[in-house]
């Protein structure tokens, strides 16, 4: 401050021809000291002010620099307020300060804790450091610093395991508790938000019996006092701290020192005495000899002489300089290129109040200014505490935290940071690791937000984020991965052409077709002898070629539902199988009549002669014809999406459209089969040799149990095997026709041509 003073006093471009004078006073950091100094400057002039003759109005206090504290800058501006004193401090950062309802004359050319809170919360929250505790000065700028902290931290997301205060005039077992309570946590991360001092008493505590390895983040107040590095334990500390800075000229000034200058001053008469270890005065004290003038200051290594990384000294340096850049725009005026000063005038305390507000310049390339709290535009510098090759810890600027950079552009780190243990990698300190995608966070009962357990998602929910709160659904035609953490397409499922199932059902369809097929040929070839002309061959050859159409029906059930197949292949089934059930139904007739025939004064053959059978054929037929029409008009089948069924997969079938229209066609066959079959059971006692009643009696019962197994089987198998089992029904039955049917005839025809006579045929032997 003196040397600030001094280099206004000689200025020609500040303040010219006006001095400005001061006084020091030491508070202690005591808060009844600092009560008593703001009274003293607050009241009546006093003589020790005066210096010479040249002072106009010497007492009268214009501003006070100060207090280094923020306890005791409140108590002082409290009194020098309501006198309209302005107090510009250097290091008093609670944010409590900024209210201009209670501290109206307030400035500081520190920066509010209120920012330091801000950037102390955002540096936690980019290492990813979600679980930490807290420690804070029992103090006013302890309290409100680390209120202000835990406010950032929440809406950061960090969670606070404890929070602990003190102070360092505390009863021992008051340290001892607070040590303990950071031995024994689970946090990693430790905020200090304390005084010099403070820090000082807990770090000696711990020191006795020292905790699992901590990374401890630090504010300005105490991060970078060099007497605290001596604690290795705290190698890797990160924190915020003032702006270093040069002052230039301050070198030479504090090494301008003169043992006569030394003398006059007791304070610097206790840092000689303390720095070269020798008396003042002329009876040496105990174990310190007399100094003999030849103490040099530039030989001297203390933090005294070491001026290239300034911090809170250049606070003080800009608080002197806005004081009087205040004066001079109370008291100068500026012509041209140069000001002039009005030695005359009366100045109050209020008028440098004023213009405080107001300032607005840079020096050493600093910008000073204040805001309507009075409180500077905030800029930190992010420092880490790093262990040279020598083993000693050193204080390294790593980043900085600028205020006045857009929201999210305020944190930078710009060199490699050392952590705890002299590690290189970031420390991890959460209480519940992040929750990968695919689960979700649900939080522990009476614990913080922060501590979770991380649980799969539910059947058919993603999660695609780190630490989700919620897993939501697929859409409809979408399905989980593995991992649900993303929603793919359902695979969709039907009775497709290249799957093995597929095949081996259309072989035996062709199969079946060829069989029918080849038998036709082998009755048309054999078409003379008795046993095809025993077989009614006009309806034999019907029989034969709407089996081929009932085979090959099948096929349409094979590969994706259209809207096309849909309709035909219901249809086409339908009308196919009246078709050959009315066959088989107009043969069973035709055994009944030709057995009546035979009855002597009975000519029933000629009421059901070739053009009834045909008639019948015809009419059954149409009947079906007549209502597949009717459900093809009214509600037809139709190609649909089931999603119902399977919640993984998409079965691509067809829907019944009217299911009433469905049910009345498979009614229709079953009608027909049951009648067909009663008759062929009524036939069964016909001659042994003219066995067609008991071939037809076979083939129906073995088409009956198809169909009646058919239908709990069909309601009971899922997606494609639907279809198969409607394919397998088609063709079991069909081959039960043909082969009951047509295979003795065929193996006779082919193998015992000699039973194939009208005499065995008619059993007369």
């Amino acid at each position: 401050m003196i040397f600030a003073l001094e280099e206004i006093n000689n200025s020609t471009e500040l303040l010219p021809g006006i001095k400005l004078g001061y006084r020091l006073y030491d508070s202690c950091v005591s808060v009844p000291v600092s009560v008593h100094v703001a009274f003293q400057l607050s009241n009546s002039p006093d003589s020790v002010l005066y210096k010479g003759g040249n002072c106009s109005q010497s007492g009268v206090v214009m501003a006070a620099v100060g207090d280094s504290g923020s306890t005791p800058s409140i108590s002082m501006s409290r009194i020098m307020g309501p006198f309209n004193i302005p107090l510009v401090s250097h290091f008093a950062t609670c944010a409590c300060l900024s209210d201009k309802q209670q501290f109206p004359t307030f400035f500081r050319t520190i920066p509010s804790d209120q920012f330091q809170a801000d950037a102390l919360a955002k540096m936690v929250k980019h290492f990813g450091w979600t679980w930490i505790g807290a420690i804070h000065s029992d103090s006013d700028y302890g309290n409100n610093g680390m209120a202000s902290f835990l406010e950032a931290a929440m809406r950061e997301g960090i969670c606070v395991e404890y929070v602990e205060s003190f102070f360092r005039t505390n009863p021992r077992s008051k340290i001892q508790r607070v040590a303990n309570v950071i031995r024994r946590s689970t946090a990693v991360v430790v905020v200090a938000f304390t005084a010099s001092g403070d820090m000082k008493v807990l770090l000696e505590e711990l020191a006795l019996d020292p905790p699992p390895p901590h990374q401890w983040i630090g504010s300005e107040s105490w991060v970078t006092d060099p007497l605290l590095m001596s604690f290795s334990f705290c190698a890797g500390a990160v924190g915020v701290a003032i702006q270093q800075s040069v002052i230039p000229g301050l070198r030479e000034f504090l090494l301008d020192l003169s043992p006569s200058e030394v003398a006059a001053s007791p304070l610097l008469t206790e840092f000689w005495e303390d720095a070269f270890n020798c008396s003042l005065s002329k009876t040496a004290k105990p174990n310190k000899r007399v100094c003999d003038g030849t103490e040099e200051l530039k030989t001297l290594k203390s933090p005294y002489t070491e001026t290239s990384q300034l911090r809170v000294s250049n606070m003080v340096y800009k608080a002197v300089y806005a004081i009087a850049h205040a004066i001079q725009n109370a008291v100068c005026q500026k012509k041209k290129t140069t000001f002039h000063c009005d030695t005359d005038i009366r100045l109050e305390p209020k008028q440098v109040f004023v213009e405080l507000k107001k300032v607005n310049f840079s020096r050493n390339g600093y910008h000073v200014s204040f805001d309507a709290n009075g409180d500077p535009m905030a800029y930190y510098e992010l420092v880490n505490w790093q262990k040279s090759e020598s083993g000693v810890i050193e204080l390294v600027t790593v980043g900085y935290y600028d205020a006045s950079l857009p929201k999210g552009q305020e944190f930078r780190i710009n060199r490699n940071l050392t952590w705890m243990e002299g590690g290189t990698e970031v420390p991890v300190s959460v209480c519940s690791e992040s929750c990968p995608p695919g689960t979700r966070k649900v939080l522990q009962k009476g614990k913080p937000i922060c501590c979770y357990d991380c649980i799969p998602c539910p059947e058919g929910e993603i999660s695609n984020m780190t630490d989700s709160p919620d897993c939501f659904l697929c859409p409809r035609e979408f399905w989980p991965n593995a991992e649900k953490n993303a929603c793919f397409p359902k695979p969709v499922e039907f009775l497709s052409h290249e799957e093995v199932l597929a095949i081996i059902l259309a072989t035996f369809s062709i199969s079946g077709a060829c069989l029918a097929i080849i038998t036709a040929v082998i009755f048309f070839r054999h078409r003379k002898t008795p046993i095809v002309k025993a077989s009614n061959p006009e309806l034999s050859f019907l029989l034969l070629f709407s089996l081929t159409l009932c085979f090959l029906c099948s096929l349409t059930f094979i590969g994706a539902p259209s809207d096309w197949s849909c309709m035909l292949r219901h249809t086409a089934f339908g009308i196919t199988f009246v078709l050959c059930i009315s066959c088989v139904l107009g043969k069973t007739i035709v055994v009944l009549m030709a057995f009546k025939a035979t009855l002597p004064g009975r000519n029933v053959m000629k009421w059901f002669g070739p053009p009834q059978q045909r008639m019948t054929v015809v009419s059954l037929t149409f009947c079906q014809v007549l209502i597949c029409t009717v459900w093809l008009v009214v509600s037809p089948p139709f190609p649909v999406k089931n999603l119902t069924t399977y919640k993984d997969k998409i079965i691509l079938e067809c829907a019944l459209g009217s299911t009433v229209g469905f049910w009345a066609v498979l009614g229709y066959i079953g009608l027909m089969a049951l009648f067909c079959f009663v008759l062929a059971v009524l036939a069964r006692k016909l001659p042994d040799n003219f066995n067609e009643a008991k071939m037809i009696t076979f083939s129906m019962l073995t088409f009956c149990a198809v169909w009646i197994t058919f239908i709990p089987v069909f309601f009971s198998s899922p997606g494609k095997f639907t279809v198969a089992v409607e394919i397998f029904a088609i063709l079991a039955s069909s081959f039960g026709l043909i082969l009951c049917i047509f295979a003795p005839k065929c193996f006779i025809i082919l193998f015992q041509p000699e039973k194939n006579t009208k005499q065995i045929l008619m059993n007369k032997n």
